[in-house]
């Protein structure tokens, strides 16, 4: 079975033909593109079974057409969220969609608690005052977290383990999440959302992107938030307007944002644009201000995690090759 691979960085070819030579000759025949699948870029699945695609590349009905018209019959996300995927023109078009839903959630609960702590103490600003010479302290005062109240907006995976780590800091863990998680029960206290955004001096989103979270935090959820609080993502970029959350910067209402993701990251991340002028109006606005840190979605980015992507869609491509029930299919 062939299936073409897109939006690839060498690291996920590395792990991708580690996992696929562990299968032996039951392993795939894996065709790298760099490029994003897009309409324009449809073209270079043909001749191949399958298509493995990440968290940027667009999948809408069109889209799928297209790959149904080569012959593609299966689609593998190699991330957790689907929201970049027509599910219901994939169904129509006969093509099974499987992704990795869970995978190291301890990396992207670590990355979150480095965005916090890095943003609280200053220590990237530390570090380059340092490296210029300067020790003066002035500008780097912090809070101590022990004691703070922290609010997780999603309790899935990432959120427990994040929870995990915030409870072991000494921070009273503050929970929201519409569908019952039990688990949380013996970490925080599970509260509605207003409550949370209320009493909370971080908060940090870990919840998917659909209909009903986009935009979760806008200038009313702003609003609600306890002034000076700090606003941490590393979930989806669309969970926060962020026209918005300049607006509450600009205010000094919000007292810091942390994102690994943005809006509208695709034609960003991923790529070295350092040579580039970047016409994004917006997220050049968010660089300009001290109290805002921005990775480039680099949560799930460990040695594991990675790892582990590679094998559960390789398994995910198999159940799929050999007709079998696939359980993490959409």
């Amino acid at each position: 079975m062939q299936m073409t691979v897109f939006s690839t960085q060498r690291y996920d070819r590395r792990f991708l033909n580690e996992a696929n030579l562990a299968l032996g000759e039951r392993g795939f025949g894996l065709h790298y593109q760099e490029a994003a699948l897009s309409a324009d870029t449809v073209a270079l699945a043909q001749g191949t079974d399958a298509v493995c695609v990440f968290v940027n590349d667009h999948l809408e009905a069109h889209v799928l057409e297209a790959l149904a018209g080569y012959g593609v019959r299966a689609v593998l996300l190699r991330c957790a969220g689907f929201n970049n995927v027509d599910l219901d023109a994939a169904r129509r078009l006969g093509i099974r969609v499987a992704r990795v839903p869970a995978y190291s959630p301890e990396a992207v609960a670590e990355h979150t608690l480095a965005l916090i702590l890095t943003l609280n103490r200053r220590t990237h600003r530390a570090f380059n005052r340092v490296r210029e010479g300067n020790f003066m302290l002035e500008g780097l005062l912090g809070m101590t977290l022990h004691g703070k109240t922290a609010g997780l907006v999603g309790l899935g995976q990432i959120g427990l383990a994040t929870a995990r780590i915030l409870k072991g800091f000494g921070c009273r863990v503050l929970g929201y999440d519409p569908a019952p998680v039990g688990e949380f029960d013996a970490l925080g206290e599970r509260v509605e959302l207003p409550a949370l955004l209320a009493e909370s001096d971080i908060v940090s989103l870990h919840a998917p992107l659909n209909d009903r979270t986009r935009h979760l935090i806008d200038a009313e959820s702003l609003r609600l938030m306890k002034p000076g609080a700090m606003l941490v993502n590393t979930s989806r970029g669309a969970l926060i307007d962020t026209g918005a959350v300049i607006h509450a910067l600009k205010r000094r209402h919000l007292g810091a944002l942390a994102i690994d993701v943005y809006e509208q990251e695709a034609q960003l991340f991923f790529h070295d644009r350092s040579g580039d002028i970047i016409d994004d109006d917006v997220f050049q606005r968010l660089l300009t201000f001290p109290n805002v840190l921005v990775t480039g979605h680099q949560g799930f980015f460990t040695t594991e995690a990675l790892r582990e992507i590679s094998s559960v869609t390789l398994a995910n491509l198999a159940c799929i090759r050999d007709g079998r029930e696939c359980p993490n299919e959409l």
